[in-house]
């Protein structure tokens, strides 16, 4: 009923509207045709009274003309300049009832899409609706006027039908939209309910098989059968390979024979060992990353120790130190022990020498000029994972 309302005042608006221009176009005319003829009859009027040669009056009749003229086509421009305004707030508030009638429409059919009770009523009020009648008006207008006011008319009533049409149609798309938006939510209802009806049964067969296959509550022996595997045994016991494996002191990759007897361990015992290959796992973690700190430890001594070797080495260069130093790394008690010890440090990039003494044999790295270039020396060599040795000192070397 909003909509059939609206619809209404809408049509009446246009309608009034355009009688309203229809009247001040015919005014415009009338006051443009009778305006000459009073014209003439004034000019009749003064020249009886006046009774003077025309020879006399000719400029005045003239600027009086004109001055008529230009009044004339002033008051018609006036009238037309309205009549403009006019129409433009008429098409202005034609406009605004037309899209106020669509919002009213829009909201009249998204309210039927809020539940099928809210539908049947939408049905309900689309069948009341009442085509729109419009009244003519009964005044002095010509037959022109009249022909016009029932097209307006006709016009009218076909835009009322059109939009009745528009707004069933608009309805049904909705009726139709909301019958498969339910039918869709139905469908997917239906189908998350399958769904975790499955998931429930699934649940419970794991549960069942989970409680069928517990691991035994003592040790159990267990002779090996053709097909036996670690990996078979361990499913059907429901016990980790490598607690199984742990058990019977051997690798989770060992093969079995037939006839080989295993103890199938028991709950108690596979938590224990779940424990311990944790702790174990966490300890060789802990050693790992102890021995990756202590790596990283070393070779960032080491490089601190080849660029302070670098760097007295420059110094001696620029003070032009005198004599020659080397760094003894151990004192072998034969040849034989000391070449072994040789060999070590010369694979890790040293210098090597060695030299007989009353004490045995000393194993000497260097020479370097310098005892600054020496003591760099000394210091990198302690510092040195690769050839292990902390007892490295200088000694004069010549």
């Amino acid at each position: 009923m909003n909509f059939s309302r609206q619809a209404l005042l809408g049509i009446g608006m246009i309608l009034g509207g355009s009688v309203m221009l229809y009247a001040m176009v015919q005014q415009v005319g009338s006051n443009d045709e009778e305006q000459p003829t009073v014209a003439m009859i004034e000019n009749e009027t003064t020249e009886q009274e006046s009774q003077q040669p025309l020879t006399t009056d000719v400029e005045t009749e003239k600027r009086i003309l004109a001055q008529k003229q230009e009044e004339r086509a002033a008051r018609v421009a006036a009238q037309q300049e309205r009549a403009q305004q006019f129409l433009t707030e008429q098409e202005a508030a034609e406009a605004q009832a037309l899209e106020k009638a669509r919002a009213e429409s829009q909201q009249y059919v998204s309210n039927t899409m809020t539940s099928d009770d809210n539908i049947d009523s939408a049905e309900a009020a689309q069948s009341v609706i009442d085509t729109p009648t419009v009244q003519r008006r009964t005044d002095s207008q010509t037959e022109p006027a009249e022909s016009t006011n029932d097209e307006n008319d006709q016009a009218a009533n076909r835009q009322a039908e059109i939009r009745e049409q528009e707004a069933a149609e608009k309805l049904a798309a909705s009726r139709k939209a909301a019958e498969e938006k339910r039918q869709a939510e139905a469908k997917k209802r239906a189908e998350a309910q399958a769904a975790a009806e499955a998931e429930a049964e699934a649940e419970a067969e794991a549960e069942a098989e989970a409680a069928s296959n517990e691991p035994p509550t003592s040790p159990t022996d267990y002779e090996v059968k053709r097909g036996d595997g670690l990996i078979k045994l361990a499913r059907q016991y429901n016990v980790p390979v490598a607690a199984l494996a742990q058990a019977n002191d051997m690798s989770p990759s060992s093969s079995l024979q037939v006839g080989q007897n295993l103890t199938i361990p028991s709950r108690r015992q596979v938590e224990r060992l779940e424990r311990e290959a944790a702790a174990a796992e966490k300890a060789r973690e802990e050693q790992r990353q102890k021995e990756e700190a202590l790596a990283r430890k070393s070779a960032e001594t080491k490089r601190d120790a080849q660029q302070k070797l670098s760097a007295a080495r420059q110094e001696v260069k620029a003070t032009d130190a005198k004599g020659s130093f080397g760094v003894q790394v151990a004192l072998a008690n034969n040849q034989s022990k000391a070449d072994e010890l040789a060999e070590k440090f010369q694979s890790a990039g040293y210098q090597v020498k060695t030299s007989a003494t009353s004490r045995g044999v000393r194993v000497i790295v260097g020479p370097e000029r310098g005892k600054v270039a020496a003591l760099a020396l000394k210091d990198q060599i302690n510092s040195d994972p690769s050839v292990d040795t902390t007892s490295a000192w200088v000694l004069y070397w010549r």
